[in-house]
Parts: structure tokens; sequence; C-alpha cells
């Protein structure tokens, strides 16, 4: 259990290049770095921040894939060692026979601990990864039980219950969030729901987007990172843009499930009045 209870997570808006393995690393080197010694433990990377998002077909995400034991986690294992620090971030992660998927890995300074492949597969990624099928993972580091999924994930609140359940008091989400058309006075949709996810589950969220175009796309650039009541810490901004979105978080409040003298959100559910799979 973590004794830390305080931690500093910081959420790196940067915008990869799709393609240029050699640029995205230096560019998550160097956000990393920023973060660290801006006092963060633990540092979000947006998803694919290896590779770049907007593919022009599967034949290009599989020239760009990694194993595991590709360059940029063999870099992002490097910094966590010596910053002794817990990194979440995004890769296109190369499978047996030439699978792909859209992947996220968690590493800190004991190496890689987990990862995790995304299981709802949003638009055309459906035309280039398979869809992963393990639940999100929850993992026990110095700084706490952290759990991740990805992106699109979080439209599901069953999905981000499961790692609630297996105690993840932080739950990190590489993101990259494709821009829309919204009311002027709304904020945007996607930032309404991790705060939702956070406050039904009393967890911690920190949701890392991207920035800049790509290929005719743009990001929301909604950065965020929300408390176990669903009120953001910090972000998003409406600067957009690069960022290193830091705050400080009391993970023992996640631990507290109780929202009034007689209610628990956990020990309140109900799940055979749910159905299958709730």
């Amino acid at each position: 259990m973590n004794a830390l209870n305080t931690i500093h997570v910081a959420c790196c808006q940067v915008a990869p290049k799709v393609g240029d393995l050699a640029y995205n690393r230096k560019l998550t080197e160097r956000a990393i770095r920023t973060a660290a010694s801006r006092g963060a433990q633990v540092v979000v990377l947006p998803e694919l921040a290896q590779s770049g998002y907007v593919f022009a077909d599967r034949a290009e995400a599989l020239a760009l894939a990694e194993t595991p034991e590709g360059p940029t986690l063999c870099l992002w294992q490097a910094l966590a060692r010596e910053l002794e620090i817990v990194i979440v971030g995004g890769f296109c992660e190369r499978l047996a026979d030439d699978g792909l998927a859209n992947s996220a890995a968690m590493i800190d300074a004991r190496g890689l601990r987990a990862v995790y492949r995304k299981a709802h597969l949003w638009d055309a990624e459906n035309a280039i990864f398979s869809a992963g099928d393990a639940a999100p993972p929850v993992v026990e580091t110095v700084f706490g039980r952290i759990g991740m999924m990805i992106c699109y994930d979080l439209e599901f609140p069953e999905w981000v219950r499961l790692p609630a359940l297996a105690g993840a008091e932080l739950l990190c989400a590489p993101v990259n969030w494709p821009d829309g058309p919204r009311p002027l006075t709304e904020r945007p949709a996607e930032v309404v729901r991790v705060q939702a996810n956070a406050s039904v589950n009393r967890m911690f969220i920190a949701a890392c987007d991207r920035h800049g175009h790509e290929r005719g796309v743009g990001w929301v650039q909604g950065s965020v990172i929300v408390d176990a009541d669903g009120y953001p810490v910090t972000g998003p901004t409406e600067l957009g843009g690069e960022q290193v979105l830091l705050a400080t978080l009391n993970l023992a409040e996640a631990r507290n499930k109780r929202i009034s003298d007689r209610n628990d959100l956990h020990r309140d559910r109900r799940p055979r009045l749910y159905g299958a799979g709730s």
C-alpha cells in the first residue's frame, strides 16, 4: 500500500509526429525530464506517443510498430530508473505474426510493470489494430495503486469500474481526443466523461491528450487531472498547445468510498440487479 498518500502527477500534452520515431523519442524524453524536474512522480504521455496516430494504412502502422523490448520502451525504462518515477505512455505494439495493438505501457524504476492493449477501438483503428481482451491492469507501485486504459475505453462505465473495484487509486489514461463541434458554452464531452467516471468511482483520473494537427485531424487538447470527487485539479487549459499539467493528489481520498454517513459507492452496488457482466 502506498505509504506516501500525497503524490505529484503530470500529464505531458505533446504533439508526436506520425512516422518520425526518433523525433517522438526525443520529444517524450524532453517532456518526461521536464515533468520530473517539476516534481512529478507519475508522468502520463498521450496515446500512441511513440508513433503518432493518423496512419495512412495498416502497412504504415506495422512499419512503425515496436515490441515492448524496442527502443522507445527501453528509453522510458532508463528514464524511470534514473528519475525514480512511474511512466505511462502509449505505443503502437507489434504482436506475433505481424499483429498490431494500440497499447500503453506502465514503467517504474523496477522496469516494465504492465502492458495494456486497448479493448475498445475507435473508428479507423478497427482496420489497423486487434482489440485487447484483458481487463485494465492495476499495479502496486511505490506511489500507490495505479491502473491504466486508453482513450475510447473511458466511454464504457463498466470498463472503468473494473480497475476501481480492483483497488486503483489513480487511473492513468493516454488519449488522443479528435476535436469536433460542440456548443460554444460547453466543455469537451470527453472531459465531462472523465469527471463523471472519477466521481462515481471515487478514483483519481489523469487523462493525457495530445495537441497539434496530424494529417487533417485536430485534437481537443483536453488533458485533465481529476480528483476523487470528480472535479479537475488541473486542466483542461483553454490555451491548448504543449503543456505539462502538474497536480498534487492525496490518494487516501480514493480509498474512502463513503459519500454520506450511510452510503458507500462500492458497498451500495447491487450487481445482481444489473444483468450479466455487471
